[in-house]
């Protein structure tokens, strides 16, 4: 039996509040960039890559890691004989 803690590919972060707040951050300034264009105009546009970056490049990748970042600690993935499937975390 073998056991993989799924480090590769991970978008979660290191707690929920700082997931939640990276959320606020790119949500709002990608909602803020689109607002404010009739206001200030194309710099407002400025407030787009702040955004992204905080999402890490997606707002789906943002969604992965919060499922990631809750579920992190619960569940692991579990492969025997080639198939592999999420079970509880034994603590």
């Amino acid at each position: 039996m073998r056991t993989t803690d799924g480090a590769g590919g991970d978008f979660a972060s290191a707690s929920l509040p700082r997931h939640l707040g990276r959320g606020a951050l790119g949500f709002g300034s990608l909602i803020g960039a689109v607002a404010l264009l009739p206001v200030t105009g194309p710099v407002s546009l400025l407030l787009a890559p702040v955004g992204l970056l905080a999402l890490r490049g997606c707002p789906m990748c943002w969604a992965i890691g919060l499922a990631q970042t809750l579920s992190r600690g619960r569940l692991q993935r579990e492969c025997v004989d080639g198939r592999c499937e999420l079970v509880k975390a034994g603590r």
